[in-house]
């Protein structure tokens, strides 16, 4: 493992949990609050940023998800790669989750209570644009937040950073194709040419933007790269903060009218959430990996890169899209389910290794 493989993952390792971190809920009920407010009492600004356009591309949230995104990229090193060769069943059945049954697995959960179980309590206009939101969330596997659960956990800091570099790099040739192939399976229009767009403007240049900067911070040193990305991870959080109140101002009358819409949304996020956690996490005991290797692999099977879902929603359907707020409702459940699932792993350790000790 190269030097800065090695401070990466330890650094990964120790870093703990931020205020914004810990109760990103309550930052998101703020913003859910505030945006609704604002929404209501000044329509006119909102419905002029709206409007602010090029090529379907809204350009203030696309400079906003930048401002999110790249922070986050710039953490990953792809010099981890050739460690997935140590945990090679783990990266198995992490990518096997990630991609093989995550995003069809939401897409089911989406037809059978979006369409079905919820249907009547819900605008039939957007149906739709519900199940496309939740297939978005699902189909790109998270990238920060990992880090914070899998430390939680006592997971393997190289494990986590070799699937994370890994996962990154499959998804800048496989989002566009799985989520193309569910909206089509879903029956919902695929804007192909803007479903690539949203690939390049959201996932590929900014791996290559984020990449290269860090090339060059690092150059400079580890103190000048950790000064930089302390001041980056600022302004990321005010840039998703930000994002939520114009998503919400956007949501508000159709929230006002039913507000029981992000809790109907979030019933298939749990339930998918639970499942392929749980699912990773008895396959990686079933193969025989380490407790260390199983709960970071469960962690990123069932969390979710919120901040791409969000920009690829906004982009494909629009700022008052149905889409845009079931990715949103997403971010809102992100810390308290990923905390539950945190415990459970934790507490689960002496059932996991007995079965370990039996083979």
């Amino acid at each position: 493992m190269s030097v800065q493989c090695e401070v990466t993952a330890k650094k990964a390792a120790g870093a703990p949990m931020s205020l914004f971190e810990r109760w990103l809920t309550l930052w998101v009920a703020l913003c859910i609050v505030a945006g609704v407010l604002l929404g209501q009492l000044f329509p006119a600004p909102f419905h002029a940023l709206g409007r602010m356009e090029v090529a379907q591309v809204n350009l203030p949230v696309g400079l906003l998800i930048w401002v999110m995104i790249i922070p986050m990229l710039m953490k990953i090193d792809f010099g981890a790669l050739h460690q997935v060769r140590s945990h090679w069943k783990g990266i198995g059945v992490t990518l096997f989750v990630n991609w093989a049954v995550k995003p069809f697995s939401m897409a089911l959960l989406a037809w059978i209570f979006i369409r079905h179980v919820f249907a009547p309590y819900l605008p039939a206009e957007q149906l739709d644009s519900y199940v496309a939101g939740l297939i978005l969330l699902a189909a790109a596997p998270c990238t920060a937040m990992v880090f914070v659960w899998s430390r939680l956990t006592g997971g393997d800091p190289y494990f986590t950073l070799s699937q994370v570099a890994l996962n990154d790099a499959i998804m800048i040739a496989a989002f566009a194709p799985i989520v193309g192939l569910l909206l089509g399976l879903s029956a919902i229009v695929v804007p192909w040419d803007t479903l690539f767009t949203s690939v390049v403007l959201y996932i590929v240049i900014p791996v290559i933007l984020a990449q290269g900067w860090r090339k060059l911070l690092l150059k400079c040193g580890q103190a000048a790269f950790d000064a930089t990305m302390a001041q980056l991870g600022h302004a990321s959080i005010i840039a998703l903060l930000v994002t939520l109140v114009l998503l919400f101002a956007f949501q508000g009358e159709q929230i006002i009218a039913q507000p029981l819409i992000i809790a109907l949304l979030a019933v298939p996020i749990l339930i998918q959430v639970l499942f392929n956690s749980s699912l990773a996490y008895w396959l990686n005991r079933k193969v025989g990996e380490q407790h260390s290797v199983a709960g970071p692999s469960a962690l990123i099977g069932a969390s979710n890169f919120f901040e791409l879902a969000v920009a690829a929603a906004i982009a494909l359907f629009g700022f008052q899209s149905g889409a845009a707020l079931a990715t949103v409702v997403g971010v809102l459940i992100e810390v308290p389910v990923m905390l539950l699932v945190v415990k459970i792993v934790n507490r689960s350790k002496g059932w996991y290794e007995s079965g370990l000790q039996s083979r």
